[in-house]
């Protein structure tokens, strides 16, 4: 008999449940045209005084049975729900992502294509020294078929007192060098004030690790014209590495190339660790080119090749290698940065004398 009579409630409860539920999908759509309109006129998305305004004119109007703060925190967890919705909502529309049937991106830089069907061998020393130090360097990697020369004029250093490279002189002498070889230069930006000076002299920007968070200077970049090498920070997640990513596209600059160089662990054997999966994630996730930075992520010269192979192997569409005339008297990062006579036998052991030559075509 009690459960003839409570049917009939238990109906009417199953009922609500489904209304409450219709309301609240009602809610998230209509959260979601929100969302894309604030998106459409660059408004913030969460507005906390409208939350707050929301709740109070909610608990005002609560007749009960329900106590205020029952009301408040079953509003607030509609709220949340909603706020974590729209985040997944606006993550999943990244134009950088990588969408049905989007084909790889290509990033032309010079003579060198990112993104096409042979990789990219970008090489040069850590930082630019002298003139007769990137000219060799030049010399040097243009006979090989290199055809990208990096070279750093402002370092960003753990110690304020270790060398920072030669500024603009270093710009200059890095540019001069490329341009006498027939190649095109990349390095780094480091600074929102320097964009303008480093864009004269670089056909490539580079953000580096240290400033994939630097909001600010990813939103100056991507209002250039200049190709973007950028690279993955210290403690990155991939999520994060292709957020920093889209503020450069969303800026106005779809010529991306992402960069793989290590990430800080626990190990102790290598400067950093090559995120060998983080590779073929990004192969998946995005259709920008990826690279890695082999140089960065070892620390060290003995597994550079190996590196570089696995890196390949994962869908790497490049390599990118420190290169000095005499390592041993180098300003910076003298222990990973190969001689000429290294680089060879690291071209050797890659077996990449092929594709060299064809991105010099």
């Amino acid at each position: 008999m009690a459960d003839t009579a409570l049917a009939p409630l238990r109906a009417e409860i199953d009922k609500l449940n489904l209304e409450i539920l219709a309301l609240l999908s009602r809610r998230a759509e209509v959260a979601e045209r929100v969302r894309r309109a604030k998106s459409a006129a660059g408004a913030p998305m969460f507005d906390p005084l409208r939350e707050q305004q929301m709740l109070q004119s909610l608990v005002e109007r609560n007749q009960g049975p329900f106590a205020a703060q029952t009301v408040a925190h079953l509003f607030k967890e509609i709220f949340k729900a909603t706020a974590s919705l729209m985040e997944h909502e606006q993550a999943t529309s990244l134009r950088v992502l990588r969408t049905a049937g989007r084909p790889d991106a290509r990033v032309r830089v010079g003579k060198v294509e990112f993104g096409g069907p042979e990789p990219v061998l970008l090489a040069g020393p850590c930082s630019v020294e002298s003139e007769i130090q990137i000219e060799d360097t030049a010399r040097f990697l243009v006979g090989r078929g290199v055809r990208l020369l990096r070279g750093g004029a402002f370092k960003p250093r753990t110690s304020p007192y270790d060398f920072q490279g030669l500024g603009e002189e270093g710009l200059r002498l890095l540019s001069a060098a490329a341009t006498r070889h027939g190649m095109a230069c990349v390095t780094e930006v480091v600074d929102t004030r320097h964009v303008e000076l480093v864009s004269r002299f670089a056909d490539m920007l580079q953000v580096g690790s240290r400033n994939m968070h630097n909001f600010e200077l990813l939103k100056e970049v991507g209002r250039t014209r200049k190709p973007i090498l950028l690279k993955r920070g210290l403690s990155a997640t991939i999520d994060e590495l292709l957020g920093a990513a889209e503020y450069i596209v969303s800026s106005g600059n779809p010529d991306v190339v992402l960069c793989e160089r290590g990430i800080r662990t626990f190990e102790q054997q290598t400067r950093n660790t090559l995120d060998i999966s983080a590779v073929a994630l990004l192969r998946r996730m995005t259709a920008l080119p990826v690279i890695v930075d082999v140089s960065h992520a070892a620390g060290r010269k003995d597994i550079l090749a190996p590196l570089a192979r696995a890196g390949i192997a994962a869908g790497a569409q490049g390599v990118m290698i420190e290169v000095h005339p005499c390592p041993e008297v180098a300003r910076s990062d003298s222990r990973q940065q190969l001689d000429f006579a290294e680089f060879d036998r690291f071209v050797n052991d890659l077996s990449i004398a092929s594709w060299v030559n064809a991105g010099a075509l």
